[in-house]
C-alpha cells in the first residue's frame, strides 16, 4: 500500500487558474508532489461537485478578541462618539479577565472559525504574556503556549507573532491595564522570543516571528535593537493605524512612523506593517522599494472606523498586499478581500480599482485572491500560499453547486468565489495533507462551542 494520498476533485487550482481533471498528489510528509500518473496502491479520495484551492493565510489576528464580537457597537453613556480609543478600552476588560485556559477556550473559538472559512494558516499577534497584576508567569511563555496549542487542536498552521510592548505611549502615564503586556526592557523581551523559538523548534506547524507592537508602544531604544538583529523571523509592527500615532511620533521623533522605520533601518522584505492605513505616497514608495509587505484588515478597520488602507497607492509603489480577521469582528478572508476592493470603489468614486488590466474576467480576483494566499505565507515566512511540488499540501475546497456559486463556468469560478462565496460553501480544509474539515464540519465544534459559550456568560453575564 502506497503511502501517497490522492485527492480528485472536479476542478483543481494551480498555476493562476482551474483545471478539469486534476489531482491533487500528497505524500506521506503532507507536501505536493509533482502531477504524474496515479500511483500504485494510492488512496485515492474523491471530491465530487467540489473546487479545490490553496489554503487562505490570515496574517493579522488577535484571537482572544472573538470574546468582544457584538458587544462594543455601542456608544457609551456620557460619551457622545465612539472610536478606536474608547473601544480599546472594552477590549481591555477581556484582556484582563483571562486565565491560561481560557486563553486558550477564546483562541479555539476563533481558530475553529477560520479552519472553517478555508483559512489553513495564521500569524498571531500575541500581546497577553502575564498574570493580571503585570508579573510573570513561572513559564513565561506559558500564554503562547496556550495560544499554540489551540491553534494545533484544530489543526491550524500558527506563526506566533510574539509582541514587544514597553510603554502606555510618547508623555503618557503608565496604564494599569496593559500590565500583561509590558516586558521590562528589550532583553527580556528578546529572551522570551528566543526561549520561544527553542522550545518550538521541531514542532510541526508552529513558527514564532518578532512583533514589537507600534511606534506608540515601542520607543526608539527598543527599535534601534530590533533593527539591529539580522535574522530569518518575520516582522510585523502595526504602523500608521490612526492619525493619533502618527501626531505622537511626529511630537516625539520630528518623523511620521513610517519614515522613522526607515531611519532607523527596520524597513525590509521580511518587515510587514500592519494596517498602514495613513501613509503618504513617499511612505508607500519607502515600503515598496524594500519589498516590505503590508497586512490590511478591511473588516477591522471599518469596524473600529480606522479608515481605508491606500491598497492602490501601496500596490502601484510595490508593497505587497496580505490580509488579516484582526479583531475577529468577521472571520472570512475572502470578505476581507472583497471589502479592500470595495472600499477603494467608494473612496475613489469607480471600479475595479485594483484590477492588474489585463482584461479578463478574473484578473482582479486572482490579485486579490494571491492577497489571501502568496503574500499572506510570504508576510509570515511560510512555505505556503501556493499548491506547487514540495510545498505543504494546504488547501480548502468548495460546494460547486452551493446557491452562492451556482452558474459560474471554470472561467469565471474565481471571481465567483473572491466576489461572492457564502464562506458555508467551504466543505473540507487540509492542513499537511490531512483533513481537518470534512463536508463542512470539524470534531472540535461542538465542545468549542460549549467552552466557548460558558466563557463569555462568566464574563459578560
Amino acid at each position: 500500500m502506497s503511502d501517497i494520498t490522492v485527492y480528485q476533485p472536479d476542478l483543481l487550482y494551480r498555476l493562476g487558474r482551474f483545471h478539469e481533471g486534476s489531482s491533487l498528489q500528497v505524500g506521506a510528509d503532507g507536501r505536493v508532489l509533482p502531477e504524474g500518473p496515479l500511483p500504485q496502491g494510492a488512496r485515492i479520495v474523491r471530491l465530487p461537485g467540489r473546487a479545490l484551492l490553496p489554503g487562505l493565510v490570515n496574517g493579522h489576528s488577535h484571537a482572544f478578541q472573538r470574546l468582544i464580537r457584538g458587544r462594543t457597537e455601542y456608544v457609551a453613556s456620557g460619551s457622545g462618539t465612539d472610536d478606536f480609543w474608547s473601544w480599546r478600552e472594552a477590549m481591555y476588560r477581556a484582556a484582563e479577565a483571562l486565565n491560561p485556559e481560557e486563553v486558550y477556550t477564546a483562541s479555539r473559538q476563533a481558530f475553529l472559525e477560520m479552519v472553517l472559512a478555508g483559512i489553513t494558516s495564521v500569524g498571531e499577534f500575541h500581546y497577553l504574556h502575564h498574570q493580571p497584576d503585570g508579573r510573570p508567569y513561572v513559564e513565561r511563555n506559558a500564554l503562547a503556549h496556550e495560544v499554540i496549542r489551540a491553534a494545533r487542536d484544530v489543526g491550524l498552521r500558527i506563526v506566533l507573532l510574539r509582541v514587544g510592548y514597553a510603554r502606555a505611549g510618547f508623555r503618557v502615564p503608565e496604564n494599569p491595564r496593559q500590565r500583561r503586556f509590558i516586558d521590562k526592557d528589550v532583553d527580556a523581551y528578546l529572551s522570551s522570543v528566543e526561549e520561544l523559538v527553542r522550545e518550538m523548534e521541531g514542532q510541526a506547524g508552529v513558527s514564532v516571528g518578532l512583533a514589537p507592537h507600534s511606534v506608540r508602544a515601542v520607543p526608539r531604544e527598543w527599535l534601534t535593537v530590533l533593527a539591529g538583529i539580522r535574522g530569518q523571523l518575520p516582522v510585523h509592527m502595526h504602523v500608521a493605524e490612526q492619525p493619533k500615532e502618527i501626531e505622537a511620533c511626529v511630537a516625539e521623533y520630528g518623523l511620521r512612523p513610517v519614515e522613522l522605520l526607515e531611519e532607523l533601518g527596520l524597513l525590509e522584505e521580511r518587515f510587514t506593517a500592519v494596517h498602514a492605513v495613513h501613509v503618504t505616497g513617499e511612505e508607500a514608495r519607502m515600503l515598496g522599494e524594500v519589498n516590505a509587505s503590508v497586512c490590511a484588515c478591511p473588516s477591522t478597520e471599518r469596524n473600529l472606523g480606522d479608515g481605508i488602507v491606500p491598497a492602490d497607492r501601496l500596490v502601484g509603489a510595490g508593497a505587497r498586499l496580505c490580509l488579516g480577521s484582526d479583531s475577529q469582528a468577521t472571520v472570512d478572508l475572502l470578505d476581507e478581500a472583497r471589502q479592500l476592493e470595495g472600499h477603494l470603489r467608494l473612496s475613489r468614486v469607480r471600479r475595479a480599482v485594483l484590477d492588474p488590466g489585463h482584461g479578463t474576467v478574473d484578473g482582479l480576483a486572482a490579485r486579490l485572491f494571491e492577497m489571501g494566499t502568496v503574500n499572506g505565507a510570504r508576510s509570515l515566512g511560510l512555505p505556503t500560499g501556493a499548491l506547487v511540488p514540495d510545498a505543504p499540501a494546504d488547501f480548502f475546497t468548495v460546494d460547486l453547486h452551493h446557491p452562492s456559486l451556482v452558474g459560474a463556468s471554470p472561467s469565471s469560478l474565481l471571481a465567483g468565489i473572491v466576489f461572492g462565496m457564502d464562506k458555508a460553501a467551504v466543505r473540507e480544509v487540509a492542513v499537511d495533507g490531512r483533513l481537518v474539515v470534512r463536508d463542512g464540519q470539524h470534531p472540535r465544534m461542538e465542545e468549542s462551542g460549549r467552552d466557548f459559550h460558558a466563557l463569555a456568560r462568566r464574563l459578560y453575564s
